[in-house]
């Protein structure tokens, strides 16, 4: 099969494709052929070394894939409503960036009708994130409020659209005010450009001094001490990266006395059963969101698979809005 390799770690250009063996589906799994690939952060940050596969993942990048299923126990895809031929999306550890993946086939999903295979491998990563972090662990309610930072990111285009479809309010941070446009175009109800504005004030005037009921927060670092003056009393602040730094100073009294929640994770070591739950929800919760065109997809930039490293300048450069996807049905770099 043709996959995107790693030759070494370190910058884009480390990305070359390449020939590697056909995997073949263990127990449990079914084999898609990938039409496209989305891109996400972790998929950089592996890249550079810093996030290793999990025991037993591909060694290649890719978290994300859309396709058709070629390969797979037919008493097992009868079992999860599939069969040979489908075209469906899927959450992966890694190996998606190549032309065949094999997935669990728990962690698959139909392709929302409507919608082409390179919408659909924009889906996965960023929905089950959302999901798990804003629903399952922030526990947002519909009337209640979130704060999404960096809203214009693949995250935070899913997480506005995702909590206004179940009746939440939405405030978001960008860097720009053509990001912050953006993400009020696709519902949010008070856009704050970071760069020029203070987001603690404009949460709380925005609030009437409330705060924000849940914070997705992708910086952490310094920015930690500050979401916690802009959260409502029993209000959660659930961290999903890094990317400001690992060190938070904060002060633990006001946890103390407003009764806050500090949490966050990370997907893509979990179980296997654990993420067929978050496919369960989001079949039955946020599929019919997307199919109704209540939830549309973001996608900023489709590169030809060969081309994989100019897709992750793209990622680095924070220019983009939305997602960025590689397609495996053209040639060429």
């Amino acid at each position: 099969m043709r996959a995107i390799t790693l030759t070494q770690f370190g910058g884009p250009e480390v990305l070359v494709e390449g020939q590697r063996p056909d995997p073949v589906p263990a127990a449990g799994e079914l084999l898609i052929e990938v039409t496209a690939s989305g891109i996400n952060r972790p998929d950089v940050l592996q890249r550079k070394g810093a996030y290793a596969p999990p025991p037993g993942a591909s060694d290649l990048p890719g978290l994300e894939v859309a396709g058709r299923v070629v390969g797979g126990d037919a008493a097992e895809l009868a079992a999860a409503g599939f069969k040979l031929g489908d075209r469906v999306c899927a959450l992966v550890a890694g190996g998606g960036y190549a032309s065949l993946c094999a997935a669990p086939i728990a962690q698959c999903l139909p392709v929302p009708a409507g919608l082409s295979d390179i919408e659909a491998a924009s889906l996965p990563e960023t929905f089950f994130t959302v999901w798990s972090n804003v629903f399952d662990r922030g526990r947002l309610q519909p009337g209640e409020t979130l704060l999404v930072q960096g809203g214009s990111s693949g995250i935070g285009v899913t997480a506005i659209q995702m909590a206004k479809a179940l009746g939440a309010g939405v405030i978001v941070t960008a860097g720009s005010d053509d990001k912050v446009a953006a993400c009020v175009a696709l519902g949010a109800d008070v856009g704050i450009n970071y760069r020029t504005q203070d987001f603690v004030a404009e949460v709380k005037a925005a609030t009437d001094g409330k705060g924000a009921d849940v914070v997705l927060d992708m910086v952490a670092g310094d920015y930690v001490a500050r979401e916690i003056q802009c959260l409502a009393d029993d209000g959660r602040l659930v961290i999903i990266a890094v990317q400001g730094g690992l060190q938070s100073g904060f002060n633990a009294g006001e946890v103390l006395r407003r009764r806050l929640t500090i949490t966050g994770s990370t997907l893509r070591p979990r179980p296997v059963a654990f993420k067929a739950a978050i496919a369960q929800s989001l079949r039955s919760r946020v599929w019919p969101l997307i199919e109704s065109g209540r939830i549309r997809t973001v996608i900023n930039r489709v590169f030809p698979a060969a081309q994989a490293a100019q897709a992750h300048q793209l990622m680095e450069s924070s220019q983009h809005v939305g997602k960025i996807v590689l397609d495996w049905t053209v040639q060429g770099a």
